[in-house]
């Protein structure tokens, strides 16, 4: 098995690292470096989704231990897609889990051993993260043994009160999570709340509107569109896959922005829609 992923790290992270803070009912998001994972309590026990960065598989039993029990494991890990600060930790996490994996069809070649990511691109505008972009891991991992296709009808194994959104770009099987009672969610990188391609940003985790990062994106029609559709199910609370999560009016407010100014907010200057 290549272990590129596993093996990797990366040597950057934020203020906010390691300091949770409960998101509504049931939402316990994990700052790890820069990168968010999620905790959500379910009548049973709880779900995780995403896997962290590399090397942070300690962190996170820690945190489950914390929140829900030395004894108790999640009944499955949901991803919003593979790349390699959403799933650093996940081989190593099922060798302590053996709980199923979910995602969408389309990222499960990236999940199974069948294909690689294309590098990111470090020659989209801005910042140093872009640039430290090529030494970002992008390899596919191999988690066939426990990895299951996310059911077709919207639905999430255990989870009733959720449901799966495709909102590709970022990635061809990106998929957010929505719940209805409440209007949660949790939208991985299909926008975040922080520019993620500047290191000042990112390290002080400065708020702000953006959509997915540029150096990884690989169809930016299709990411305004899963931007759209996001924005239509008007959510109270938003969880990203980069950023502090954001709530009530503002997130409204700037989701609308963002879809109206989305060439300007968004795009890489070399890219049109």
């Amino acid at each position: 098995m290549d272990k590129e992923v596993e093996d990797s790290y990366i040597p950057v992270t934020s203020v906010t690292s390691k300091i949770g803070r409960d998101v509504g009912k049931g939402l316990y998001c994990l700052p790890i470096q820069i990168v968010n994972i999620v905790f959500v309590t379910t009548k049973t026990g709880f779900v995780l989704v995403d896997a962290g960065m590399p090397q942070s598989a300690d962190v996170i039993v820690e945190a489950a231990k914390k929140h829900y029990g030395k004894h108790v494991k999640p009944e499955a890990i949901l991803l919003t897609h593979g790349h390699f600060d959403h799933v650093g930790a996940l081989e190593e996490l099922l060798e302590i889990w053996d709980v199923p994996v979910y995602a969408h069809d389309m990222e499960i070649p990236y999940l199974n051993g069948e294909a690689d990511y294309p590098p990111p691109d470090p020659s989209v505008d801005g910042g140093l993260v872009t640039e430290m972009s090529v030494f970002f891991p992008h390899k596919g991992i191999n988690i066939s043994s426990h990895l299951q296709p996310l059911p077709a009808d919207g639905s999430i194994p255990g989870m009733p009160e959720w449901k799966w959104v495709y909102t590709p770009g970022h990635t061809p099987g990106h998929v957010s999570f929505f719940r209805e009672t409440d209007r949660a969610l949790i939208a991985g990188d299909a926008f975040v709340t922080v520019k993620q391609e500047s290191l000042y940003k990112v390290i002080t985790q400065k708020q702000e509107i953006s959509g997915p990062p540029k150096y990884f994106t690989v169809d930016w029609d299709l990411a305004f569109q899963s931007v759209k559709v996001l924005q239509q199910l008007n959510p109270q609370t938003a969880i990203t896959g980069h950023g502090i999560p954001m709530c009530g009016n503002e997130l409204q407010q700037e989701l609308l922005r963002l879809v109206r100014d989305f060439d300007e907010i968004a795009l890489p200057e070399k890219n049109t829609k």
